[in-house]
This record gives C-alpha cells, structure tokens and sequence, in this order.
C-alpha cells in the first residue's frame, strides 16, 4: 500500500487573521480526507508548530518536535514575524514519517477536497514521482466547517500560485532550501525548483479541483512585508545559480521563465 505523509505549521492567530477561519477548515478537511483514502492509501498527518502553538494543533495530526529557530533568526525585518523555514518544517516530516513513500507539504490555509490523497496516489501510479497541484481559488462566503459540503461544491478559478508539494521521500536529502521561509513571496518558487530539479517525471496540474483556498487577499504583497520576499528572492536566485546548467535543460515552461527572468543574476 502506497504510504503518503503530509504535514502543516499550525499557528494560533488572532481573529484579524485570515488563518482565523482558514486553519480549522484545512484540519477538518485533511482529516476527511485521510478516512476518505481508507483502506486504499496509508496517510500520516502531522504539524510542525513552535512550543506556544502546541495547544492548537487537533488531535488527529501528530506533532513532531517543536521548531527551534525562525527567520527571525537569520536576519532582522522591517516587520519582526516569526516565520518558520520550509527546511525545518520539511526535515520534521521527513524524519518522522520514516515509512512513507511521499512527503507532502502544503500552505496551512489549503483546504483538500475529500479525494484528494486518492487522486494523488492515481498521479503517482501513472508514473510521476514529484507533483505540483495548484489550488481552486473560492469565495469567502464561507466561514464554518458545517459550510463544506457548499465549499466542495463551489467549483472556484484556478490560481497560479503554488502551495500543495508531492514528492519522494527518498529524493529529499539532496533538496537545497537554504534558509527560504514560508509565509512570503517565492518561497513555493524555491520548493518548486528543487522538486523539477530532482524529479524523473515532474508534473504541475492547474486544472484538477483537488485543493482550495478562501478568497485571493495576498496578504504576503503587502508593502511592508517586501524584505521578507527580498530575503526569499535572495535564496531563489542561489539555488538557481547552485544548480543552473541542469535546470537550463529541463523542459518544463515554469523553468524557462525562471531561468530568463534571473539571466542577469546566472
């Protein structure tokens, strides 16, 4: 049986925040999900969460150990947040889910349809080993778990972004994420390239309703919040300097567009 592990950072906000409404929706829909695959596929679910965010995290996701450090760590912000670096969130996965086959990551307010791992396992036996799968983009009229079954419903508009990541555990190691965070601009960037880069058949999938999201607010655009995609920017522009001449051969349009985009820095 094909075993899929795929963990979240919760993190307890206030009712400001859009992750107010759209985290409880992500739990209950990754736990639908996971009976939905049932006996056909083994799925793990966990978090990775810093110590004060341990409360928050619902009892069917495992939590790993506790995130140690942040970006804020690494260097200093116009706007101090507390954001985890995707290499830390992807090494707890990756050493606590020793048995699965794939690891998946996902932005913590994308919510799965209830067939999503099945549909993953399917991409994954037609031979694909590294997936992108782009969300649907629905309305926020909806705030309540008791509203999913009209969130399945509501078809949505495809969104460019990307924040669903399939990939084989055993490729891992050799990922280089550098010290990208999530929670700005370009960090689905840094983990794209290293899935195409290291991938024997990659796939990015716009079309399939497999995954959603409530509005299309791009708080990460926020003016203030610049150096945070500065600082991701940066590590982007190394990896692709890292690894340019396997990635200038790669025939994936994603890819050309990346590498003619930062010519001037390769």
């Amino acid at each position: 049986m094909l075993k899929l592990a795929h963990i979240v950072n919760p993190v307890i906000v206030d009712s400001q925040s859009d992750l107010w409404v759209a985290q409880p929706i992500t739990f209950e829909t990754m736990k639908l999900a996971q009976l939905f695959a049932q006996p056909n596929v083994d799925v793990a679910l966990y978090a990775a969460q810093y110590p004060e965010d341990q409360t928050f995290v619902p009892d069917h996701l495992q939590r790993t150990p506790d995130l140690e450090r942040s970006v804020l760590d690494i260097r200093t912000f116009q706007k101090p947040r507390k954001l985890p670096l995707i290499q830390d969130i992807l090494d707890c996965l990756y050493t606590a889910a020793t048995q699965a086959d794939y690891l998946i990551y996902t932005n913590v307010d994308i919510a799965l349809m209830p067939h999503f791992y099945l549909a993953v396992a399917r991409l994954i036996h037609q031979g694909f080993d590294a997936l992108v799968i782009n969300r649907q983009t629905i309305s926020k009229t909806y705030s309540q778990i008791v509203d999913l079954p009209l969130m399945y419903a509501e078809v949505g508009k495809p969104h460019g972004g990307h924040d669903c990541f399939v990939f084989r555990r055993s490729i891992y190691p050799k990922y280089k994420l550098g010290i990208a965070c999530i929670g700005a601009a370009k960090i689905g960037k840094v983990i794209l390239v290293n899935l195409m880069c290291h991938a024997q058949q990659f796939v990015e999938r716009n079309d399939l309703h497999l995954t959603f999201h409530l509005g299309n607010d791009r708080i990460w655009k926020s003016p203030d919040l610049v150096d945070y995609f500065e600082h991701n920017e940066t590590e982007l522009i190394k990896l692709l300097q890292s690894d340019r001449v396997r990635l200038a051969q790669l025939n994936h349009p994603q890819m050309h567009k990346l590498m003619e985009q930062y010519q001037a820095f390769l």
